[in-house]
């Protein structure tokens, strides 16, 4: 999501930091910042929207000799994207920049504010600089200030903090976010959240690890452990290949993004899921007062997810919850009460469908929330309520990590919803968070599991098509599992309901034909083991993905975990893009830029 870059050194900071960020905006970002210290001077620019606005408002500016200097590219998280939004954030000498979510940021903020200390941004960001600048006062030490700050805020976070109060210092923390460190023989130092921002300029590195923090000056750069210890920096050498340094050793952005999963779901469920309850900030109070149903419009995958959820609102929230395919509801003159709450599911927030759909939604009254990917879009700014997925930029078209974040919202707002109509009860709440933390682990991908699929893909290149299978939320989920593999490999495949398949697709079976059997043991198994074994006695051949050994599958991927159906969701999900992906490779293929697609479907 954000970038971070740092300097400390001679040269022209200015330049330094602008083109670091240049090479940081394939992350994603919505708004662009900088903060120098010349010789006890302290400048700053922010811009909201490409860098070349900020270019623009620094082309006067000059930093030569030597300074310290930070800046960052923000995606935003708590806040509209505006320049007082942006980053770097002022204290009243000091300045910060941090990408992450810092969870317990309205508590501190709510101190803050009550010791007297004004705001300006609408940011999570901004207590950092406010609790440093106070222990600061309170113990006349920075380092000691910024230790009692970092141990004062939870959350993720990748941190750069500069002050008047002493000119010569960075001041870092890592914890969740990326952070690194780089040297060069001419004694500068440079930070940065991924290695594109420096290479060109540092010729060694240290990849900051969890809990780690420091100070940094021109001749040394001091460093701890998590647990407040020395520690020595063993640098490793900076690779010199900006395109592959951006997919850090992956052979595509899809194969990263499928990795990142993990982590960036972490990000969609920080400072909303507490401990025994699901906080949305963004929803005000009585918002959802007189709501007694859910109609959701979605396009492609975005579909797919709504589809999914569909199954736990009627479930869980014990709310009415239709799903519409956005370029078909808005022809078919449809039935709108004001009762209704009207969903929006969009990546990329311009889907030009979808934001139709959500204008017609409003003209009949009807109260708006949207889950999208990018603040600021279209969709974003006409709905009354935007939740965002907090995935980064996604540049592999066919969508991976946006999936995954929009079904783990979806799942958390059922939650939500559920919680305020008074339709489940404490400890069954408590026991879903449970299983919500329980998803990053679900979306790891081992070298074990990888490499099963990357051996199974060889025989799945040829045949007469795909059916993806499987029953309640886990027929969502084979139509996404079909279409990724359609929209990569360019085999025809279908994701289709396991019990509806004696009715006409069966025909079908034979030898070349590939089932993709979706067999979770939460959810339906006796069932779905009856559907696929009426396919296996027709001679299809099963590929079958369960936490229980099929005897009649042909081939078999074992998932690990039967505790709840979204953790097996989640897991067998990985398992059918990387499957996906790796089929697609075999063929040749460019799995990030699959032929006559495009990530953001602005025209009807």
């Amino acid at each position: 999501m954000c970038g971070i870059v740092g300097y400390i050194g001679e040269d022209e900071k200015k330049e330094i930091l602008l083109e670091g960020l240049k090479e940081l905006e394939y992350r994603g970002y919505d708004s662009a910042g900088i903060a120098v210290i010349d010789k006890e001077h302290l400048e700053s620019f922010k811009a909201v929207g490409k860098l070349e606005n900020l270019i623009r408002k620094t082309q006067d500016f000059k930093a030569p000799g030597f300074g310290v200097a930070i800046g960052h590219t923000r995606w935003a998280t708590h806040g509209k994207p505006t320049e007082l939004n942006a980053h770097p954030h002022l204290g009243k000498y000091s300045y910060v920049v941090h990408n992450g979510i810092i969870e317990n940021y309205q508590e501190l903020k709510k101190e803050l504010i009550n010791s007297g200390i004004n705001f300006l941004s609408q940011t999570d960001t901004e207590v950092i600089v406010h609790l440093f600048e106070k222990y600061k006062e309170e113990l006349n030490d920075n380092f000691e200030a910024f230790k009692k700050t970092i141990e004062r805020i939870d959350g993720a976070y990748a941190i750069l903090l500069i002050t008047k109060d002493e000119p010569d210092t960075i001041f870092f923390a890592k914890n969740g976010s990326p952070l690194l460190i780089g040297f060069n023989d001419k004694n500068e130092v440079f930070f940065a959240s991924s290695d594109t921002a420096i290479i060109g300029k540092a010729n060694r590195v240290y990849y900051l690890e969890d809990g780690e923090f420091g100070y940094a000056k021109k001749d040394k750069v001091v460093l701890f452990d998590k647990d407040g210890n020395l520690k020595e920096i063993n640098t490793k050498p900076l690779a010199t290949d900006k395109l592959s340094a951006q997919k850090e050793g992956f052979r595509f952005f899809m194969e990263k993004e499928i990795y990142e999963q993990s982590n960036v779901v972490v990000d969609t469920m920080l400072g909303r899921v507490l401990d025994s309850e699901i906080v949305f900030d963004e929803i005000k109070e009585g918002f959802l007062d007189g709501i007694d149903a859910i109609k959701i419009c979605a396009c492609g995958t975005s579909y797919h997810s709504a589809l999914a959820s569909s199954y736990l609102f009627e479930r869980i929230a014990k709310i009415r919850c239709d799903v519409e395919i956005a370029s078909e509801f808005r022809y078919k003159e449809p039935l709108l009460s004001k009762d209704t709450l009207f969903i929006t599911i969009s990546q990329s927030g311009e889907t030009a469908d979808t934001l139709e759909a959500l204008k017609m939604a409003k003209r009949a009254g009807l109260k708006s929330l949207t889950i999208c990917n990018v603040d600021n879009s279209s969709i974003v700014r006409e709905s009354d309520v935007a939740l965002l997925t907090r995935a980064g930029i996604e540049k592999g078209v066919a969508s991976t990590k946006a999936f995954a974040t929009q079904t783990l919202l979806l799942w958390m707002f059922v939650l939500y919803l559920a919680s305020k109509r008074g339709v489940i009860s404490k400890e069954f709440l408590e026991e879903e968070i449970r299983h919500l933390r329980e998803t990053p682990k679900a979306l790891k991908v081992t070298d074990k599991l990888h490499s099963k699929i990357h051996r199974l893909s060889k025989r799945y290149l040829h045949g007469h098509g795909f059916f993806f299978i499987g029953r309640d939320i886990f027929y969502p989920l084979a139509l996404e599992g079909a279409l990724k593999l359609k929209e990569i490999s360019y085999l025809h495949a279908e994701g289709y309901p396991a019990g509806e398949m004696k009715h006409g697709p069966i025909a079908l079976a034979d030898s070349e034909l590939f089932t993709i059997a979706l067999m979770p043991k939460t959810l339906l198994y006796e069932k779905i083991k009856s559907n696929v074994e009426e396919l296996s006695a027709r001679d299809a051949t099963i590929l079958a993905i369960s936490p229980e050994p099929f005897e009649l599958a042909d081939d078999f991927i074992q998932t690990k975990y039967a505790t709840h159906p979204m953790i097996e969701f989640f897991e067998m999900m990985v398992i059918t893009q990387l499957l996906a992906m790796e089929v697609a490779i075999r063929l040749g293929n460019d799995v990030d830029m699959p032929r006559n697609l495009a990530k953001s479907v602005t025209v009807e």
